[in-house]
């Protein structure tokens, strides 16, 4: 009887421990760090919040919301350990922040997509960018913002990564007026796929304008290299 007994406490303990490994493995897949950029919100930006001014690098209020006083904190937190600078907390950025990174297929670093290699958050993003800065014009009109978006990530200039560019301060509307939470509208997402998979209606431009509403005067120096619907293109 005290065999049986015996035998029936150790598998017990063996199905506590093993219970108690699956539930630790869960959360901690379930809190592991998702990228973060301008615009995201909720706890794990908290986290970074927290994490940030318990470092020095942010003065703001730990409100989870990522804006302009978070991005800039990143900037200065990725200067200061040899990271690409895009204000972005992508996989390499958060392993050295101490965040537990999402074990899913990912490149080591957060780099800007080429050809058809796009991740879905990447082609999402860009599509809804490209809704709230296109939805009105004809599709080659829609695919060409998304080239523009595609170029500046391979130019020095500019952050070499999609939400990099998109997310960098005063580079679009869409974003300072909140147009870039909209549901991605469905030509603008096969548009986004177009630029991705290498159509580039405007020739390599790196700008974008609506002469009738440009209240830029920066703007006007660029020289037009092409006109597609309202909006102008050029360098």
């Amino acid at each position: 009887m005290r065999k049986v007994a015996l035998a029936a406490c150790c598998i017990l303990i063996f199905v506590f421990t093993v219970g108690a490994f699956a539930l630790d493995s869960y959360f901690a897949v379930g809190s592991a760090q998702e990228t973060l950029y301008w615009g995201s919100s909720g706890d794990q930006v908290k986290k970074l919040q927290t994490t940030l001014k318990n470092w020095g690098y942010y003065a703001g209020p730990v409100d989870g919301v990522y804006g302009g006083g978070t991005f800039n904190a990143v900037k200065a937190f990725q200067k200061k350990h040899g990271l690409s600078q895009d204000g972005v907390v992508g996989p390499a950025t958060a392993e050295k922040l101490g965040f537990p990174v999402k074990q899913k297929a990912a490149p080591a670093e957060y780099k800007p997509s080429r050809g058809n290699i796009a991740r879905d958050d990447e082609v999402t993003l860009m599509a809804k960018a490209i809704t709230g800065e296109a939805r009105g014009e004809p599709y080659i009109g829609q695919v060409a913002v998304g080239a523009v978006i595609l170029n500046r990530t391979r130019h020095p200039s500019f952050p070499n990564t999609i939400a990099g560019v998109i997310y960098q301060p005063g580079a679009f509307t869409a974003v300072d007026d909140g147009q870039i939470n909209l549901p991605a509208d469905p030509s603008c997402l096969k548009a986004a796929r177009d630029a991705l998979n290498g159509w580039d209606p405007t020739g390599g431009t790196l700008y974008y304008w609506n002469p009738a509403t440009a209240t830029s005067k920066w703007i006007w120096s660029r020289t037009v290299e092409k006109k597609i619907g309202k909006h102008w293109f050029g360098n």
